[in-house]
């Protein structure tokens, strides 16, 4: 009565290590060592019901006396081929394994030397070759909470534990063989199920990134590259022994917990409309306006040389000997001028870095010109918007414009924030929400300083400016070469943009130089230089 309540209590403790696995293959050698355990066996086996149901898999293998482990997390693959459940269009019932799955029952067998009914000739060739005496077999199917089986437990040779005898395996042992095996076929549906979900909420975030990148065909592959980059950055930070980062570690949770963030930290962009998104040049709406602002430039030398050949009309009625030369010479400069300022206006349509204030200035001047329209109107030469639009200082993007995509940052938190996460995502709005916020606290969209800030969140942040320099899919610009990226960054460090530390780390572990070899084209990758780089402290 004492060794079975110690059994049964055994059996419970092997319960409660299963609820708590969520590695598989911990999981199958727990469910195989404990039941070996439970019921003194020698060996065992582990098999999983195929994909397409038509065979059963081996998992683990194991036979203490004969120092076999295979499979599981042995990290020594089993080679021997499924067992088929049809053969020739019938079932498989010579295999014990196969006919516990069909018959839906344990099979306990006390000797297959003299069992009938089944193939046991791979048995006999097994102990053949290594000289083991193969004698009692439990075989219990796996049948989850469905009523469905999922796999089969097979223990073999019972042992005596005074004699160390191979005896055959008792009721008791049946039926706590089986009490385990239900147990475990919970505990495997439930850890598929998990990472079932687990893989379904993993696709659906790369499914929405994919969709943002998709979106614009000028930032596709940026929700992708952030993740990658965000990556490499938290590694380097780990593996540092700067005073300020030497106590950050990351685990595998939180390293998890990151790579999601970082697939989510765009996705309220997919609010942001595409004419924002892909606004190549200033006057682009629908269409870009600066073939608009051509015909115009046309509009305005025909009627210069209409006015010029008119004077020399009116000059030569008065006197047919007169001289007409300067007229000419005048439309001559009129053209040359509306030439050059037409091909001012189409430079400054392409948005820079910095528009000086004599640039701007001359836009106004422009605008001022005359012309008359289609309809006959004698009107300005822009309008106020697109004098708005050809003026500004950097990039193509008006004020009301860059404020529409700064909105996305809003936007991406209030929905992170309507997300149910779990308790190993909870960081998850805070990190990818972050990541357009300054160290001096000028940031958005909730102006928080770096002190207010996770490690990761300024981790992503570097890793969005660093794409979005290096990155040649842009409307606006061409990608970078490294050594101008960096020189950015380093800018941006001393004027309290970025983080310092993580800058400093991502410069001196050369993480820009391994995202460069796997996403830059090679003629983006130059040379680069430490000592060049502004605010690098080595």
């Amino acid at each position: 009565m004492n060794q079975m309540l110690s059994k049964i209590a055994q059996l419970n403790e092997i319960g409660i290590a299963l609820s708590a696995t969520t590695d598989v293959d911990i999981l199958c050698d727990k469910i195989l060592t404990g039941a070996m355990e439970l019921t003194s066996s020698d060996g065992g086996s582990l098999y999983q019901m195929s994909d397409d149901k038509t065979a059963l898999e081996f998992v683990i293998v194991t036979t203490h006396s004969l120092d076999i482990h295979m499979g599981g997390s042995s990290g020594h693959t089993i080679k021997f081929p499924p067992i088929p459940l049809i053969t020739k269009g019938v079932p498989n019932k010579s295999n014990v394994v196969s006919c516990a799955v069909h018959d839906e029952k344990t099979i306990n067998i006390p000797d297959v030397y003299h069992a009938e009914g089944f193939d046991f000739s791979g048995t006999r060739k097994f102990d053949q070759q290594t000289g083991y005496r193969t004698q009692s077999i439990l075989t219990v199917p796996l049948k989850n909470h469905h009523g469905e089986i999922i796999g089969v437990l097979q223990l073999i040779n019972a042992k005596d534990q005074t004699t160390g005898d191979t005896r055959e395996f008792t009721a008791a042992d049946q039926q706590l063989a089986e009490s385990l095996a239900s147990q475990a076929a919970v505990a495997i549906t439930n850890n598929r199920l998990i990472e079932e979900q687990r893989e379904l909420f993993e696709a659906f975030i790369k499914l929405m990134a994919s969709a943002i990148d998709e979106k614009s065909p000028y930032t596709g592959g940026h929700c992708k590259r952030v993740p990658e980059l965000t990556m490499m950055i938290a590694d380097a930070c780990h593996r540092s022994d700067s005073e300020a980062l030497k106590d950050f570690k990351m685990t595998d949770k939180d390293r998890y917990e990151l790579t999601i963030a970082g697939w989510l930290h765009d996705c309220g962009k997919v609010t942001t409309p595409e004419y924002v998104v892909d606004k190549a040049t200033k006057l682009e709406t629908i269409y870009d306006r600066i073939n608009t602002v051509d015909t115009r430039f046309e509009v305005l030398k025909r009627d210069a040389k209409i006015e010029s050949q008119q004077k020399k009309i009116d000059r030569l009625t008065q006197d047919p000997t007169s001289d007409c030369t300067d007229i000419d010479e005048q439309l001559q400069a009129k053209v040359k001028q509306l030439d050059d300022d037409r091909s001012f206006i189409r430079n400054s349509n392409v948005g820079g870095e910095f528009m000086d204030d004599d640039s701007q200035q001359r836009v106004r001047d422009i605008a001022g010109y005359r012309w008359v329209d289609a309809d006959g109107v004698n009107a300005r030469f822009f309008d106020e918007d697109e004098v708005e639009n050809l003026t500004i200082t950097r990039g193509t993007l008006t004020a009301d414009e860059r404020e529409v995509i700064n909105n996305h940052m809003a936007v991406t938190i209030k929905m992170l924030a309507q997300l149910p996460f779990p308790r190993h995502l909870l960081n998850v709005p805070e990190y990818a929400g972050g990541h357009h916020e300054r160290m001096d606290g000028k940031g958005y969209p909730n102006g928080l300083t770096r002190e207010q800030m996770s490690v990761q969140a300024r981790m992503m942040g570097i890793a969005d400016i660093f794409e979005a320099l290096s990155a040649s899919d842009r409307p606006y610009k061409t990608g970078k070469p490294l050594t101008e990226c960096l020189r950015i960054l380093g800018f941006m460090k001393k004027d309290h943009h970025i983080d310092p530390d993580i800058f400093d780390v991502f410069v001196r572990d050369k993480v820009y130089l391994r995202y460069a070899e796997a996403f830059l084209p090679k003629n983006q990758i130059d040379e680069v230089r430490h000592d060049d780089i502004p605010g690098y402290e080595d």
